[in-house]
């Protein structure tokens, strides 16, 4: 029965091996996940998925194999022996007013308390819409589709509208690991840690437990050893343009900003607009008055400086290529003089845009940015940071 299941994971992307697959088996065999599709989604997850890039692929595939599982048809209540006891009493508490329960209990019996659950779904022979209390559609019963309530089962439904049944397990909370959307601070702080390069310095204050293992084992007592901690020894300069359409990306490049403070010791930025000319900036309020000379730049940091650029390349192509192409000043030489600069400079760089590459062929700028950068240029998702990381490192 798990075998269309095993098929959807392949379907959707999802690197699953037969050893894998036999281990998953295996647990269900040893009743890991017992009855719970929730327990079965988390157990399969866990043995199955072996990168967070593909854990809303492993998502995708349950919710098509599985979808409408948790649905209990309505017929099933009515025979005690189709659910164990425990559900049939949870679901009379549902149904039930509190003096219905009362009442019932007076009698004294689980069989009197099923008996009074069998007339109540008796009694609704058809369907019903916009009630507090039976099962139907477009009302507030914790049972049925198409209405609201705040803890509820969703019965019949294709998809979920308020957000807030409290077993949906298609929910997929980790759709953002998907290494084809745009990025969260979570997932780019993921990607930016393929670029960290440690160094050891300072005084030996770090527990070094593999040594200490093999130092204790050695000597037959506990011989705690220790080295020097460990900092990111990467140094990163962030060129992002500003302005404009860039506007649109504000968000994206803000979570790249924070993730890049948080990843790297050594992080140093400054501005441009729309493509590198003579003068930079830090502060964007000051962009006229207190500018830096792009030629500091070129002194200042070494070749040991690994660049980033982040920008939409969405200018006139005359910005590029011609002096004085520039829409806010007049540059005495083109841009792409300058970027040639720049990349000669540091050999390690690449260019983000936030655009994603299926639109990149409709804008000329972006392909002559793309040439000069000599397939540096890589769209701002995790596939594309991870893919800058790696010819960065």
């Amino acid at each position: 029965m798990f075998r269309p299941f095993l098929d959807s994971l392949r379907r959707h992307g999802v690197p699953v091996s037969l050893r894998e697959w036999l281990d998953l088996m295996g647990a269900m065999q040893a009743g890991v996940a017992g009855w719970s599709v929730d327990d079965f989604h988390t157990l399969g997850r866990a043995i199955l998925v072996k990168d967070e890039r593909h854990i809303d692929r492993y998502d995708r595939a349950f919710a098509e194999s599985f979808a409408g599982l948790e649905t209990v048809p309505v017929e099933a209540l009515v025979s005690e022996t189709a659910l164990p006891r425990e559900w049939l009493e949870k679901l009379a508490e549902k149904l039930l007013t509190d003096e219905e329960k009362a009442a019932v209990e007076g009698a004294g019996s689980f069989e009197a308390l099923m008996e009074k659950l069998r007339q109540r779904l008796a009694e609704q022979q058809g369907r019903h819409q916009g009630g507090s209390k039976w099962i139907g559609t477009a009302g507030t019963s914790p049972f049925g589709a198409y209405g609201y309530n705040p803890e509820g089962v969703r019965i019949g439904q294709t998809e979920s509208r308020h957000r807030r049944a409290v077993k949906v397990w298609d929910k997929r909370e980790f759709r953002d690991f998907d290494d084809s959307v745009e990025l969260g601070t979570r997932n780019i702080k993921v990607a930016l840690k393929r670029l960290r390069q440690w160094a050891r310095h300072g005084a030996a204050d770090e527990l070094d437990l593999p040594a200490t293992i093999r130092a204790t084992a050695d000597h037959g007592y506990i011989d705690v050893q220790t080295r020097p901690e460990r900092h990111n020894a990467v140094k990163v300069l962030l060129l992002l343009d500003v302005g404009g359409s860039m506007d649109d990306h504000v968000r994206v490049v803000d979570e790249l900003f924070s993730a890049a403070r948080s990843e790297f010791k050594h992080l140093e930025h400054y501005y441009f607009h729309n493509c590198l000319y003579e003068a930079v900036w830090r502060d964007n309020r000051r962009r006229w008055d207190r500018t830096v000379p792009t030629w500091d730049l070129l002194h200042r940091f070494g070749r040991d400086w690994k660049v980033i650029f982040v920008g939409d390349a969405s200018m006139s192509p005359y910005e590029i290529v011609a002096p004085g192409g520039a829409n806010e000043h007049w540059n005495p030489e083109p841009g792409q003089l300058w970027l040639r600069r720049a990349m000669e400079t540091w050999p390690d760089h690449v260019w983000l845009n936030p655009v994603p590459r299926q639109h990149w062929g409709h804008t000329p700028s972006i392909g002559m940015i793309a040439e000069i950068f000599q397939r540096r240029m890589m769209p701002l998702t995790l596939e594309g940071l991870t893919a800058a990381m790696r010819v960065l490192g």
